[in-house]
């Protein structure tokens, strides 16, 4: 449930508007062409995962692969986006909360649900498993709820609908009113929206049968993201005209609206909330268990490798909270300076994350096929050449970040981060060849 549930976020249910406004009906190829990559992406994750499962996952696999260097920072790199994250999507609860309850202050439902959370995490392992259980639960049957009731509109079955046909596709302006260059705009959008797929294969280090589990998860991956993101935005493009206000505002509601589903606006708010919540259950247990993978192999303090007799790493999820708490902090008292700041320096983390999972699957397949050969339980397609077609997919979406304003602020951030992370990596590894040095020589 964690790999169906987790792919649906907040992003696809109101994030999703920005985007059709921006591209028109193409979104459709946005989507497509975004998926296709996680796909991808997903498939060389598998293949290493299933092979080596680890807390740490992809972090763990370029230390392995590319050197200490590479893990360290990338796994520092991942472990601070999702630290922003909470931060992003505890706001974005007590919002909705404010709404409902607008006499308790918001920045006080950003400290109940963060600390709810967190202490679900604290409790035990399968806790949050049993959260996200039921958090991907509702998620799904409601896409599925939105599909089934989206199709029946558009072939005019439900009470006082009638099919659109294909106008909404190919009118107002064509499926591409903005030029095919708009679509790689549009794919800037969703691509961030994808972000999270990878924390399955961390969850399944965890499980009984981490093999089954991973090979199962990356399986699915392509039905989930052709269902749940290009099947909705489909019902979307094709009931409402893509220029729509109600579109780019909440297109999810828009259509319940439209085909006169009473309290569309009030049930969409208790999805996006489950959402929200889901995203921020995931976001401690995943930047907890990257601080976690990080002190075992001795890039991160050792007190974040220590556990609880019920398994839970206490101490890293408590230090990524407290960043997590402080990033909330930033985010009502400096939020277009400080904190616009973390948001942007975190912007392109996705895609450096990816890059390094495919890098270091190009060069895991190789060690794994000269020294390991049985563990290739899963195997990355036509290796190694969609692998290299990948790398090029992700660094031309990087490069073309450069020409968007807002972009180029994430990309340029972000590299500043990854710099000083890589710096600290230097730092650390040559204390650690001083400090072996010295070992011999006291004794």
């Amino acid at each position: 449930m964690i790999a169906i549930g987790g792919v649906i976020g907040a992003g696809l249910f109101v994030g999703s508007g920005a985007g059709i406004a921006s591209t028109g009906p193409g979104i459709l190829l946005s989507y497509t062409l975004a998926g296709a990559l996680v796909v991808m992406v997903m498939r060389m994750l598998g293949e290493m995962s299933a092979a080596d499962p680890q807390s740490g996952s992809f972090s763990a696999y370029a230390d392995r692969a590319l050197g200490r260097w590479a893990g360290f920072s990338i796994g520092w790199l991942y472990w601070f986006f999702w630290v922003v994250v909470l931060a992003v999507e505890a706001t974005a609860g007590a919002k909705i909360l404010n709404g409902w309850m607008p006499g308790v202050p918001q920045w006080a439902f950003a400290l109940i649900v963060m600390t709810v959370l967190t202490a679900t995490n604290l409790f035990s392992v399968s806790s949050y498993g049993e959260f996200e259980f039921w958090f991907a639960g509702i998620k799904v049957v409601a896409i599925m709820a939105f599909i089934v009731i989206g199709a029946l509109a558009i072939l005019g079955v439900l009470p006082g609908t009638h099919s659109p046909g294909m106008t909404n596709l190919t009118g107002n302006g064509g499926f591409l009113p903005h030029g095919i260059g708009a679509v790689f705009t549009g794919m800037l959008t969703v691509v961030f929206a994808f972000m999270g797929s990878e924390i399955v294969t961390l969850a399944a280090g965890e499980t009984a049968d981490p093999k089954t589990a991973v090979r199962k998860a990356t399986n699915s991956v392509i039905w989930r993201i052709g269902v749940f993101y290009l099947g909705s935005i489909a019902i979307v493009v094709t009931l409402l005209p893509w220029n729509s206000a109600a579109v780019k505002g909440s297109p999810y509601v828009a259509v319940l609206d439209h085909v006169g589903i009473p309290g569309a606006g009030r049930a969409m708010d208790v999805i996006v909330l489950t959402a929200v919540l889901s995203c921020l259950n995931s976001g401690v247990y995943t930047a907890s268990r990257m601080a976690f993978s990080l002190s075992q192999r001795g890039d991160a303090p050792r007190a974040f490798a220590k556990v609880t007799d019920r398994g839970v790493p206490r101490t890293a999820i408590l230090v990524s909270t407290v960043f997590g708490f402080l990033a909330v902090f930033f985010n009502y008292m400096w939020p277009a300076t400080v904190f616009q700041f973390l948001l942007n320096s975190s912007g392109a983390v996705a895609l450096f994350v990816w890059l390094a999972i495919a890098v270091s699957q190009l060069r895991m397949r190789r060690i794994l096929e000269r020294e390991e050969p049985e563990k290739l339980s899963v195997r990355m397609w036509l290796f190694p050449y969609l692998t290299w077609a990948t790398i090029g997919m992700i660094t031309f979406v990087m490069v073309y970040m450069c020409t968007d304003p807002d972009g180029l602020t994430q990309m340029i951030l972000s590299l500043v981060a990854a710099a000083v992370v890589l710096a600290a990596s230097f730092v650390v590894g040559r204390r650690r060849k001083a400090a072996a040095v010295e070992a011999p020589a006291q004794a």
